[in-house]
C-alpha cells in the first residue's frame, strides 16, 4: 500500500490555508494553546573548550539533573563536517518522491531502518507533521548500507566523517555524567554496552505547514536512548517541557543539542532526568534536524547502578534487557 509522504501533502495544501483532519492535534497539545510565552529558562549551554574538566562535570552534571537536556559549543566536531552532513540530507529529502521511496522502511521487519512517515502509534489516531530517514552509523557490524541513500554521491562519506567525531563527544559525554555521579569515568559507558554502543541517526523533515499552530512535529515523548545528540538547522522547533511549561529552546549555531535518554535516568536511579520535549512546525520554512539515539545493544541488562541504591535510596526501577524496555515502550504496554 503507498503512502502519502507528509511533504507531498504540504505541497498540495500549501496554497488552501488548511492540513488535513488527522494532522490536527487536540486542545491540551496544540502548540498555540499549550507553548508558554512568558520569561522562560534558556537550556543550559555548556563549553566544552574554556573550562576545566571539573568544572565542565559540574555544569553537565548539574543540567542533567535540573533539565535533561544541554547545548554545547566547542565540542570539537568541525563546523564543516556538520555543515556537509546538513547539506547532504538536505538534497535527500530535495530529491523526487520515487528517489526517496527506494529507501522505504520494511513493514513488519522490527526495524526503524529506512525512509517513512508515521513511526509510533498514536492514541488519538492523529499523525505528526514529519517525514524521516533513519539508519545506523556505527558499530560497522549493525551497518545496512542499502538504507545510505546513494544520491548525494557525498552522502556515506559526510556521514562516516560526522560519526568518527561524535563518537569522541558521546564517550566524553557518558565520561562526565559518571564523574557526576561520583563514579569512575568509565562505568557509565561499560553499562551501556562499552564499544558496541549502538548509534542510530535521524534525519528529520518538517515541511512548510499552512496551520503550524495545530500541528505538531513530533509529539511529546522522551527518548529509550542513552544519550541522543542532536544536530538542528536554523528554525527553530524544538520544544522542552519544565515546570508545568513547554519552552521554546534557543538555535545557537555550530551548537550541538544533547538529551538525556531514559537509559541514563535508569541508571543513575532517577538522578538525571530524561527529557520531555516535542517539535513545533513553521509556516514558511523547512526544518531539519538530525538527532542521533546512542542506545545498548538489545540484550544489556539495564537497572539502577547498585553504586547508587541503598537503604534511603532503594531501586526506582526495574532492571531488564534493553530490547524488553523498547518493546514495552515503542507499544505503549506496562513497564
Amino acid at each position: 500500500m503507498e503512502v502519502e509522504r507528509v511533504q507531498a501533502i504540504a505541497t498540495l495544501t500549501a496554497n488552501l490555508g488548511t492540513i488535513p483532519s488527522e494532522f490536527i492535534r487536540s486542545d491540551h497539545e496544540r502548540p498555540d494553546l499549550t507553548t508558554y510565552h512568558g520569561p522562560v529558562p534558556e537550556l543550559p549551554v555548556i563549553d566544552l573548550a574554556n573550562s576545566s574538566q571539573e568544572n565542565v562535570v559540574k555544569q553537565i552534571s548539574e543540567a542533567a539533573r535540573e533539565y535533561g537536556i544541554f547545548q554545547l559549543v566547542n565540542h570539537g566536531i568541525p563546523n564543516e563536517v556538520i555543515n556537509e552532513l546538513q547539506r547532504v540530507g538536505k538534497e535527500f529529502f530535495q530529491l523526487p518522491q520515487e528517489e526517496k521511496e527506494v529507501y522505504a522502511t520494511v513493514p513488519d521487519s522490527g526495524s526503524f531502518e529506512g525512509y517513512g512517515t508515521k513511526l509510533q502509534k498514536d492514541l488519538e489516531g492523529k499523525k505528526a507533521w514529519v517525514d524521516y530517514l533513519f539508519h545506523n552509523v556505527w558499530p560497522k557490524h549493525k551497518i545496512n548500507y542499502k538504507f545510505w541513500p546513494r544520491n548525494p554521491p557525498a552522502y556515506r562519506k559526510a556521514n562516516e566523517e560526522y560519526t568518527k567525531h561524535l563518537q569522541v563527544v558521546v564517550d566524553k559525554m557518558h565520561s562526565y555524567l559518571s564523574l557526576g555521579l561520583g563514579l569512575e569515568s568509565h562505568v557509565l559507558k561499560e553499562a551501556v554496552g562499552g564499544d558496541d554502543l549502538e548509534y542510530l541517526l535521524k534525519i528529520n523533515y518538517y515541511p512548510p505547514c499552512p496551520r503550524p499552530n495545530l500541528a505538531l512535529g513530533v509529539v511529546a515523548h522522551t527518548d529509550m536512548s542513552s544519550l541522543t545528540i542532536l544536530v538542528p538547522n536554523e528554525v527553530p522547533g524544538l520544544q522542552v517541557f519544565k515546570d508545568d511549561h513547554w519552552f521554546d529552546a534557543k538555535y545557537i549555531p555550530n551548537a550541538l543539542i544533547c538529551h538525556i535518554g531514559d537509559q541514563l535516568e535508569i541508571l543513575s536511579n532517577g538522578k538525571y532526568k530524561s527529557v520531555l520535549h516535542r517539535t513545533t512546525v513553521n509556516k514558511e520554512k523547512s526544518r531539519m534536524s538530525w538527532p542521533v539515539f546512542c542506545s545498548p545493544p538489545g540484550d544489556t541488562m539495564i537497572g539502577p547502578l547498585p553504586q547508587l541504591v541503598n537503604d534511603e535510596n532503594p531501586p526506582k526501577f526495574k532492571t531488564k534487557k534493553y530490547k524488553d524496555y523498547a518493546y514495552c515502550k515503542i507499544n505503549k504496554l506496562p513497564q
